[in-house]
């Protein structure tokens, strides 16, 4: 599912410590993606959860199609790679 030419884009805040381990796991897969910090671009929880249709950080959008969070990018990799 996650190729170089995907379009991956990730919801963090500066504290979050998923934020970091999902920015790790695409660094280390090679991935580029696009870092939305919401606290530094002012947007609020509620329109994240217009844009990702989940409230909570991260929320990663991978092709325009919002996966969730963490665990859920973690589940998901895991039914791919098995």
């Amino acid at each position: 599912m996650l190729k170089k030419n995907n379009n991956i884009k990730i919801y963090t805040t500066d504290w979050c410590h998923y934020c970091v381990l999902a920015k790790r796991f695409f660094d280390e897969k090679g991935l580029i993606y696009e870092e939305v910090n919401i606290e530094k671009q002012g947007i609020s929880r509620e329109e994240m959860m217009k844009l990702t249709k989940g409230y909570s950080v991260p929320q990663i959008v991978i092709n325009n199609t919002p996966i969730g969070g963490y665990d859920s990018l973690m589940r998901l990799m895991s039914k791919v790679e098995s």
